[in-house]
């Protein structure tokens, strides 16, 4: 680390050290060393970012500092935090040594934690403003009077405009990016001495992220908070934090200035990490599928489909009538905001979910929630491959899943067709015995997408595919993609807010924008002319690695 401290800016007082610190997790009869003599400080007002591949023990790390490890951890070496308040620790104290009631006074108000998955991180039991209001209340921080309007304010400055009516509302009743911004607007709420932001902005379109990390980064310069970023988005560790650290196999192999590590990499891990961008790496320059044919039926036709939700008093309209053509072989690209009604077009194509009005049409036939033979033509793969499997079956029972239910087979068959579907996909067959928590996000991904091609389906529709994967993984999963549309002549239609990865994978492109298609055309057209403002401000606000 003396690299690191001859270059690093005297920012202020130290606020977090950790020292020495080692992880390990106690599976079976085995321990598993996921964190191995980490080592770094925080200082007020400063954001440090720890980068990595998937398993580096980014996450362990922050755990460590926040006491989440759980029972199954065994932890060594110090966590020092100087930030506590009035009634918490002393100055400098241990964290790892702290008694549980002690340490609980801490976090939330002092150290506050913004996790990645919204989904499993919300009560939803408990309506929006009752949860961003709980830290006040817990730690009984100000005026009981004041609670619901500074948690107002905290959702305004996340991005949330109707934040009134929101507030009133469950977490089932938000999209995905509007739940990870009521978790950035509870870390907010206390004004913390310490965020600990673990992929605080992987389910953000790039306008959204840029307004929470302006956000962040306001509250570093005017409060003195620090951060703790955890992100597998390099353009956002170089652009948003002063210091970064790059982890592998839970060592730390390089550090330095952000800007500097990550435009001009020494460290041939860190250079493997740029080079994994999208764009940058050239893994899908030889790998692209020939045209379509132009008059060839489309396989997947939506013609006026709209969708609204909600209650009569007050009604969401999700998805305003929208034509859409997918030919086999095409590849498909739908960005926008958080809200714009991507997943709602994605579900409507899947048959999850009827439309109002207008039709869709799967291989010439309309498509409702009662259509099984539509589901052997359109598959999905969903972003979030941990809750995407049952935690009790193995993935292999998970994988053939689609042909039990569709296309029965005997069970030679079915052993057969398993090991072929996880070869495809680049895995070892022997890991259909493993259940999902036996496996990285990288590895579930990929039996996500086996699964999705079980059924030998023309059409595959990836909801956010790969926005929670590290760039190594990532890249490789777009390779996969791309290799197996040229293989199974599929069509893909891929929904991401990562306008990198779309202009990697896509020909075309739909940018959607409060339920509407603004802009629509071949990608390279859309990126480098685009004709509508909303284009250009999303296309503005990918964060660049490009050195200054």
């Amino acid at each position: 680390m003396n690299l690191l401290e001859s270059t690093r800016p005297d920012t202020g007082e130290e606020l977090l050290a950790v020292e020495d610190l080692r992880i390990s997790y106690r599976r079976r009869r085995t321990m598993t060393t996921a964190v191995d003599g980490v080592s770094f400080t925080i200082r007020a007002g400063e954001s440090l970012a720890l980068v990595g591949e998937s398993g580096s023990g980014k996450s362990s790390i922050a755990r460590a500092v926040l006491g989440l490890l759980g029972g199954r951890a065994e932890v060594s070496g110090r966590v020092r935090f100087a930030g506590a308040g009035e009634g918490a620790a002393g100055a400098g104290e241990d964290l790892l040594a702290l008694p549980p009631k002690q340490a609980r006074r801490i976090r939330g108000r002092d150290i506050a934690y913004i996790p990645q998955d919204p989904g499993g991180s919300l009560d939803p039991l408990r309506r929006v403003i009752d949860q961003v209001t709980e830290p006040l209340r817990h730690h009984r921080i100000g005026d009981p009077a004041t609670y619901r309007d500074s948690a107002l304010q905290a959702l305004r400055e996340t991005g949330l405009n109707d934040a009134d009516v929101l507030a009133e509302r469950w977490p089932h009743e938000l999209s995905g990016g509007q739940r990870q911004r009521v978790l950035i607007a509870t870390a907010f709420v206390s004004q913390p001495r310490l965020i600990i932001a673990d992929e605080p902005t992987s389910a953000l379109d790039v306008t959204v992220q840029r307004q929470i990390l302006d956000r962040l980064q306001r509250l570093t310069a005017s409060q003195g908070t620090a951060l703790l970023l955890i992100t597998h988005d390099l353009a956002v560790a170089a652009e948003r934090t002063d210091i970064a650290i790059a982890l592998r196999q839970g060592q730390i192999v390089d550090s330095g200035v952000s800007r500097t590590l990550l435009t001009a990499p020494d460290q041939p891990y860190t250079r493997a990490l740029v080079e994994a961008i999208p764009g940058r790496s050239g893994a899908l320059a030889t790998i692209r599928p020939p045209e379509p044919v132009a008059d060839e039926p489309p396989l997947i036709e939506v013609r006026g489909a709209a969708k609204t939700y909600g209650h009569r008093r007050h009604p969401v309209k999700a998805l305003l009538p929208i034509d859409l053509s997918v030919r086999p072989g095409d590849s498909i690209g739908i960005a926008g905001e958080s809200g714009s009604g991507k997943t709602t077009l994605a579900r409507i194509i899947l048959g999850l979910a009827d439309p109002d009005e207008g039709t869709v049409h799967i291989g010439g036939r309309p498509v409702s929630r009662s259509d099984r033979q539509s589901r052997r033509i359109v598959q999905p793969v969903f972003q979030n491959p941990h809750s995407s499997f049952d935690p009790a079956r193995t993935v292999g029972w998970s994988v053939l899943e689609p042909v039990r239910a569709l296309a029965p087979r005997s069970r030679s068959e079915l052993r057969e067709l398993s090991a072929t579907l996880f070869t495809d996909v680049g895995l070892d067959p022997a890991l259909a015995a493993r259940r999902p928590d036996e496996l990285s996000g990288g590895q579930l991904q990929r039996v996500a997408i086996a699964r999705a091609l079980a059924l030998s389906p023309r059409a595959l529709v990836c909801d956010e595919a790969v926005s929670a994967l590290d760039v190594t993984v990532q890249s490789q999963i777009l390779a996969l993609l791309s290799r197996l549309q040229i293989e199974h002549d599929l069509a893909l239609v891929f929904i991401t807010h990562d306008l990198g990865v779309l202009r990697e994978l896509c020909r075309e492109v739909l940018v959607m924008r409060e339920g509407e298609v603004v802009e629509q055309g071949r990608t390279a057209a859309v990126f480098d002319r685009s004709e509508h403002e909303y284009t250009r401000e999303l296309i503005a606000a990918i964060p660049s690695l490009a050195a200054t």
